[in-house]
């Protein structure tokens, strides 16, 4: 999921209208926080953008699963580095023949020219995400001369073909979500705003592109080697997130996705670099952070992450990030 600048579809046909004026001359920055009510959603939307590009932060509950999403030929040419922060959807789209899966705390670079198709959502959890898009020639400026993997994206984009960072989505690191929330909470104006929207962007694109570029150093080492055998291992780390109130056993979730336990843990530690479980305990721990940076109580963190105390919580908390969970400040 995601808004596609400019693009009047779904949920967007009634509250799209603006999302592709840039900047009037002599006007740096852009800034907008708007909410809208619909009955088939609620959304509450941060917009930005510059003269290179358009910033969007979305929280969306859904309350209709399915959503249709009409063509526009009205908007710039853009790239879009996208993060979906919670929730999960997939969009497929009937104009390249392409199904595109948002899971929650996953981020992909997509360039996606013209979108007709369906999407559809959870309706029982809010939808986050964040995007950043680059107008094209910018972001082939930035990406002339930089690792192999922005290259090869680079290429795609520049004979117009539709195309993403990798098939498989990566996971959001930390140092992403730092960036993320800086760009949303900046407090600058004038041309310092513009200066410091913009460089947090380039940080953005430099953080994804290294990360896909290790992804593909490692999975040429990988004991793994049909398609078929990442997949699986992918299904599992998404399921693990999705249930993280009660992850599976181990022999559990080798059965959930038709393979035997230690082909599940190699292939997973091949993959991200950490055992299944060590993997699971670094996502809550960092969601935690996440949601005590928003004001979430921290009893209520322990209790959503099912952690077996409070104590037991805020012991892991200090040890992965040597502060307790009582001096996150907000």
């Amino acid at each position: 999921m995601g808004i596609n600048v400019g693009k009047n579809y779904g949920v967007w046909k009634e509250v799209g209208g603006s999302f592709n004026q840039f900047p009037n001359q002599g006007e740096l920055v852009k800034e907008s926080r708007d909410k809208y009510n619909f009955s088939f959603s609620d959304a509450e939307l941060l917009q930005i953008t510059t003269p290179d590009l358009y910033i969007v932060y979305g929280d969306i509950l859904f309350k209709q699963r399915q959503m249709y999403f009409r063509p526009t030929n009205d908007v710039p040419d853009m790239v879009k580095l996208r993060f979906t922060l919670s929730g999960n959807g997939t969009i497929y789209n009937e104009v390249n023949k392409q199904h595109y899966i948002f899971n929650c705390n996953q981020q992909n670079i997509i360039y996606m020219p013209e979108l007709d198709g369906t999407g559809e959502y959870d309706t029982g959890s809010n939808y986050r995400f964040f995007e950043v898009h680059f107008a094209k020639e910018k972001f082939l400026q930035l990406a002339e001369n930089s690792n192999t993997s922005l290259q090869v994206l680079a290429d795609h984009l520049d004979a117009g073909h539709y195309a993403q960072m990798a098939e498989q989505n990566l996971p959001i690191s930390w140092p992403m979500q730092n960036c993320i929330k800086d760009i949303i909470n900046c407090t600058y104006t004038g041309g310092l705003k513009l200066l410091f929207i913009e460089s947090k962007c380039t940080e953005l694109l430099v953080l994804q592109a290294g990360a896909f570029e290790r992804a593909v150093t490692k999975n040429q080492n990988l004991p793994l080697q049909s398609a078929h055998d990442k997949d699986f291992i992918y299904y599992a780390r998404d399921y693990l997130i999705q249930h993280i109130h009660q992850p599976p056993s181990i022999a559990q979730l080798a059965k959930i996705c038709g393979t035997n336990e230690f082909k599940l843990k190699q292939g997973f530690k091949g993959l991200f670099d950490k055992s299944i479980f060590g993997y699971l305990s670094d996502y809550k721990l960092n969601y935690a952070k996440q949601l005590l940076l928003e004001g979430t109580p921290i009893k209520a963190i322990a209790f959503q992450l099912g952690y077996s105390s409070v104590q037991h919580f805020s012991n892991a908390f200090s040890k992965k990030f040597a502060v307790s969970p009582g001096k996150v400040k907000i």
